[in-house]
Formats: structure tokens, C-alpha cells, sequence
């Protein structure tokens, strides 16, 4: 069975939603100098498109990205801890991830998102795989119930 799957059904989802943006968050507060207010001027922009746009978009991503991370997490699987492994593999986490955002950023069509990715694009896997331990311990917690 994979991610998608898994953690996608309809008692679990709206917890990882609520989970993965609560790593955002902190992600972002975690931030500092000119680089974290850009990054933190740029996502209070994105919030501002429309209440709970940041939980929607976290939402809409999700399958794709369980999708994405499905050969990691198997091979973690096989070798006894797929949280630990995708830690491990965390530049391969991120390049999964942002595979998936840069396929949906194209379809987009408000520019202050797609220029907002396009601009922090060239830092973002930097920024990803800082997030990818809190991320695995959210897909961890919710595969172990």
C-alpha cells in the first residue's frame, strides 16, 4: 500500500493537513536574517490570497506528493525504518517534493504565486530538506496507527 493510500483516507487527512502546515510554520519561524523575512514576507503574501489558501494548497499537494515519495518510503520499508531512511535520503526527499511543486506551479494562474515560487525556487530545496525530519516524523506518526 502506498502513502497515498495509507494516509490520505478520510479520518487522517485533515490531521496531516493541519500537521503539515504547523511544520511550515515552524519552518518558517526558524528563519532569521534577511533570507527568513523575504521567505516570511513572501508566505504572508501567499496567505492573503484567500483565508485557508495555504491548508488548501497543502491539501491538493499531498496525494501527488505521497506519490512522489513512495520509492523512498519503500526502500525504508525494506531496510526496517522508511522514517529514518527518508531523513537519510533527504536530498532525494526534497527532489521529490519539489518535483511536484514545480509540475503544479505551472499550472497555476495567479501570478503572485507563481512569481513567488519562481523567485524562492533557486533556495527552496535547501529550505525542503531542513524540513524533511519534521516531515517524516508527521508521515511516521500517522503510518504507525
Amino acid at each position: 500500500m502506498g502513502l497515498s493510500e495509507e494516509l490520505l483516507n478520510s479520518n487522517k487527512k485533515e490531521l496531516i493537513v493541519d500537521d503539515c502546515c504547523t511544520v511550515i510554520e515552524a519552518q518558517l519561524a526558524s528563519k532569521s536574517g534577511i533570507s527568513g523575512i523575504a521567505l516570511k514576507t513572501a508566505f504572508a503574501a501567499l496567505k492573503g490570497v484567500k483565508p485557508g489558501y495555504i491548508p488548501y494548497v497543502v491539501e491538493q499537494l499531498l496525494p501527488q506528493c505521497f506519490i512522489a515519495l513512495d520509492p523512498i518510503w519503500d526502500e525504508g520499508v525494506q531496510k526496517g525504518d522508511p522514517v529514518e531512511h527518508l531523513v537519510a535520503s533527504r536530498d532525494r526527499t526534497a527532489d521529490a517534493l519539489l518535483s511536484v511543486t514545480d509540475e503544479r506551479v505551472k499550472q497555476v494562474k495567479r501570478p503572485i504565486v507563481r512569481g513567488t515560487y519562481e523567485k524562492f525556487r533557486g533556495s527552496a530545496k535547501q529550505h525542503v530538506e531542513e524540513a524533511v525530519p519534521d516531515l517524516a516524523k508527521v508521515i511516521g506518526k500517522y503510518t504507525k496507527e
